[in-house]
């Protein structure tokens, strides 16, 4: 009933019709998000995968409603070279009221933007206390237009091959 007050046609109208599944939110544009890319480039560069969206027992958020913390995330870590990569995109160098949430206070009191600010600076802080060295590529290194990147592969690998590779 609701559906058809709305104008809407019922899915159980149609039974010879299944509704196609939406994709889950990490399905629908992680592996071709700009970060994946990026780091996609870090792999091949370095010769290894990375473990990506990678947490460390040692790295915590804030505590939540209930006390608890929970595990901070790092992009991409690289085992064998004890190599952490974070992907900065617009919104961990400026404003940007769809990642910040200016209205909404997180965990920590803050807005999302200022709780990021203090997440990054905590792997930073943290993971070379524990002689992990962290590496950080901002999308202004890469070629870019209004922050979404160019994906100009031969250009990319030479940028990140300088970021992350010491010179011989």
């Amino acid at each position: 009933m609701y559906f058809s007050s709305l104008g809407v046609a019922h899915p159980n109208n149609y039974p010879n019709i299944s509704p196609r599944p939406l994709p889950l939110p990490e399905m629908r544009g992680r592996e071709n998000s700009d970060e994946w890319y990026a780091l996609n480039v870090c792999d091949e560069v370095l010769g290894e995968t990375s473990a990506r969206q990678h947490s460390f027992p040692f790295l915590y958020g804030d505590p939540g409603r209930s006390g608890r913390s929970r595990l901070l995330c790092v992009d991409a870590y690289y085992p064998s070279l004890r190599l952490v990569i974070e992907y900065c995109e617009r919104q961990h160098s400026e404003a940007v009221s769809f990642f910040d949430k200016p209205t909404k206070l997180t965990c920590s009191g803050v807005h999302r933007g200022e709780q990021r600010r203090i997440y990054d600076e905590r792997r930073r802080a943290v993971l070379p206390k524990h002689g992990i060295t962290l590496r950080e590529i901002h999308f202004w290194q890469l070629e870019h237009r209004s922050g979404r990147l160019l994906r100009n592969i031969e250009a990319d690998r030479d940028t990140i091959r300088g970021l992350l590779v010491p010179p011989t």
